[in-house]
């Protein structure tokens, strides 16, 4: 694991109660949610994109995953858990990623760790809420959740027999000047501990990326409509490397044909070579336009795994009043 940031205060985020749209927003989470539950074949879609490991599983072959970079805001310590949300507002989404090594064949590799963040709906990530997202953003408190500014939208799941990991969480939004886009890196060899997952090494570093036609309809949503600006079209991204799934794109699946707001589901296979070893470094850009300005938490997650189960959100306590951002 990378060492611990240095001790500096995050400023604490209010609860305001603010317009319908992001109520409606937070509807549309809870709807998706509910019929993710009830529908047990969720995220067993496969990926298509060119250079797919698709078929994979039956056919022996899998593709060695792009390593691109971390980019600026990345956190060490996140919770073990499978969802993720805690309470951001957001169009649902059920990911699935399967981990196979592609120096043998194709077998999963059970028991890695897959850890995954992004950012909210309007571009901030938590850990750098001052990060300003570019275009016409709303300030990040204003979208009423009860959140942690340390935590929310960041976590780790360990892959089962199959090389198979699930998490719940919304559709990123965008900042500028990037596409729509998941981080993720897989680790093997540690183990979980005080609710986070130590040691052991990172084999993988890279990002998820979903389709400009899912994207855009998406961001016409609330709340993600309130962010206004130019979006970045997947092919004049910075980091994706424009070869389908084999460079992270997503296989999604919509919940409803025609209501995206009900939300989707993505999967994707990670082919990795379990012996190696990623600094994070990568191809590809960073991860915005300019260094994060937001303070990083002093003390990196680490609540025990019974505080943040993965049947709900772990929420902060709301404040009625914020601290001075910093």
């Amino acid at each position: 694991m990378t060492a611990k940031h240095a001790d500096n205060k995050v400023s604490r985020r209010r609860a305001l109660a603010i317009g319908g749209g992001v109520v409606a927003g937070a509807g549309a989470v809870a709807a998706g949610y509910d019929a993710f539950a009830a529908d047990p074949t969720a995220g067993t879609a496969t990926s298509s994109g060119s250079g797919t490991a698709s078929a994979s599983a039956s056919s022996g072959s899998c593709v060695l995953m792009s390593s691109v970079t971390e980019g600026p805001y990345y956190l060490d310590g996140a919770l073990v858990r499978e969802n993720i949300t805690e309470g951001k507002a957001g169009v649902p989404l059920s990911l699935r990623i399967t981990v196979q090594d592609t120096t043998g064949s194709c077998a999963p590799v059970a028991g890695a760790a897959v850890e995954i963040w992004h950012c909210d709906a309007w571009g901030y990530y938590s850990g750098y809420t001052t990060a300003n997202p570019g275009g016409g953003a709303p300030a990040e408190e204003e979208d009423g959740s009860t959140a942690d500014d340390r935590t929310y939208l960041r976590g780790y799941q360990v892959a089962d027999a199959r090389g198979v990991v699930t998490f719940t969480t919304i559709v990123p939004g965008w900042y500028t000047p990037r596409t729509c886009h998941i981080h993720v890196k897989v680790h093997t060899g540690g183990e979980k501990a005080d609710g986070t997952y130590e040691g052991g090494k990172v084999n993988f570093t890279g990002q998820l990326f979903f389709d400009d036609a899912t994207a855009e309809r998406v961001f016409t949503l609330e709340p993600y409509a309130r962010h206004t600006g130019t979006y970045t079209r997947i092919d004049d991204d910075m980091v994706y490397e424009g070869n389908g799934a084999a460079s992270g794109l997503l296989a999604l699946t919509p919940v409803h044909k025609k209501d995206p707001s009900k939300g989707f589901r993505g999967t994707i296979v990670l082919g990795i070579d379990p012996d190696a070893e990623n600094t994070g470094a990568g191809s590809g850009g960073g991860g915005g336009g300019e260094p994060p300005t937001g303070t990083p938490p002093s003390d990196a997650p680490s609540a025990p795994a019974s505080s943040a189960p993965s049947s709900a959100p772990s929420p902060r306590a709301s404040s009625a009043s914020a601290e001075a951002s910093s």
